[in-house]
């Protein structure tokens, strides 16, 4: 059996075959993936149930447990956003700049593939299709590792979205599934075989997964997202929205974690919305100030940076959008962070002023999403400012090449003065 370093070296090999793949094939490739996926339903929720039962005999916690369970509702999901990636333009190939540097002397800049990722995700059955799906439809190679709790039904939909790729006529080494933990430090060091890594998963996994490779890597490590409520929001609209924020996909990197209210109308905004949030079994913690307000749990420094992906939230009420902006801009997580308020100005003075990949205005932070941006999925969510940021979809997953198209130029006779550049973009 190869090893991982083999089969990254194998595949660095073959990926310039999967790039130079025409987008018919690739996309007939998702076709044969999603009709697979339906003919193959039952043995796919039968491993699924398997890994259920065994997470419920580990005393797995049930926010975690949610995100492993994959059923006919998941299934729907993945199914639509399967389509939603064929229906989208070719990212491959593009000619992003077109340019006579001079006369029988063009240059072109073309989108191409980046290569080899290594994707090593949560145990999110879902996912795997979400991110074998945006690489192939983007010419790439993956490497993917699936959280072990989720083995069983990472394995089942592996087999059959490779089959269905290779049936399309893509290279077998196209995709590789890893399942052995120890075979993520290997990974790791396959610096001259894979082009990006992309963890997702705890703050501490990403961050190790940082600190001991040399490969670059995409990603977040925090989920810490905040919104403001301005004393000009529309409480019925804050209502919602912080609830839905909170509660709809607690587990999810884009759950609120913390709310800010502006100090001048918390005796009017924190009542209901704290009183719906405990309605719906979230354990609310306040500063003094909000607990003089609105019952609930003292809040403490430590509350400020924590991602608790449980139904807890914690909040803090601030003089306006300046301190709220200052609070979030120190201990966010440059993810995802909203304001709610009716106040066009402040509204774009809080959106210019966060420093984070997601900024919006009345709507729920559960929206960072590359299925609802219209990207079709994501492989994840990127908090740098390198390549690419927020929900990654097709767009993340290229870069691009230079191509010079010449009649016998040398550089000589530009450096001599015998000819000259006359830069004209096409």
């Amino acid at each position: 059996m190869a090893t991982i370093s083999e089969v990254a070296a194998r595949m660095k090999l073959e990926s310039p075959l999967v790039a130079a793949t025409p987008v018919e094939v690739r996309n007939d490739a998702l076709a044969r993936i999603r009709a697979s996926l339906l003919a193959h339903k039952d043995e796919i929720f039968a491993a699924n149930a398997a890994d259920l039962a065994a997470a419920d005999e580990a005393g797995v916690a049930p926010a975690v447990v949610k995100r492993l369970r994959f059923d006919e509702h998941k299934l729907a999901d993945v199914c639509a956003g399967i389509d939603d990636t064929i229906a989208l333009p070719d990212p491959v190939g593009r000619t992003l700049l077109k340019r006579e540097m001079d006369e029988g002397l063009v240059l072109v800049r073309e989108s191409c593939p980046i290569g080899v990722i290594g994707v090593i995700f949560e145990a999110r059955p879902d996912a795997l299709v979400q991110i074998s799906s945006l690489c192939l439809k983007s010419g790439n190679c993956a490497i993917l590792k699936g959280g072990s709790e989720t083995m069983r039904t990472n394995r089942a939909l592996f087999e059959l979205i490779h089959a269905a790729a290779v049936e399309a006529g893509l290279p077998e080494g196209c995709l590789h599934q890893v399942e052995a933990r120890a075979d993520i430090n290997e990974l790791l060091g396959c610096d001259t075989s894979v082009d990006l890594l992309i963890p997702r998963g705890s703050n501490a996994f990403v961050r190790y997964i940082m600190d001991n490779t040399r490969i670059p890597v995409m990603g977040h490590s925090d989920g810490i997202c905040h919104i403001y409520v301005d004393g000009a929001a529309d409480i019925e609209k804050a209502v919602r929205i912080c609830v839905d924020a909170k509660i709809q996909y607690t587990a999810a990197c884009n759950a609120v974690e913390t709310l800010l209210v502006q100090r001048s109308a918390a005796a009017e905004l924190l009542p209901p919305i704290v009183a719906a949030l405990q309605a719906e079994g979230v354990e609310v913690r306040g500063t003094d100030e909000v607990r003089a307000i609105a019952d609930c749990a003292p809040a403490t420094d430590a509350d400020w940076d924590t991602e608790y992906l449980a139904l807890i939230v914690s909040i803090k009420l601030v003089d306006g959008v300046d301190e709220a902006i200052d609070h979030i801009n120190r201990h966010g997580s440059h993810h995802t962070d909203a304001i709610i308020t009716e106040d066009a100005a402040t509204a774009a003075r809080f959106m210019q002023l966060v420093d984070s990949a997601g900024v919006y205005q009345n709507c729920s932070t559960r929206f960072a999403d590359g299925f609802r941006y219209g990207f079709g999925a994501e492989v994840g969510i990127s908090t740098s400012k390198l390549h690419a940021r927020g929900p990654v979809g097709l767009e993340g997953l290229v870069t691009y090449k230079y191509k010079i198209f010449g009649s016998g130029q040398i550089v000589g006779d530009y450096a001599s003065g015998k000819s000259s550049f006359h830069f004209k973009d096409l």
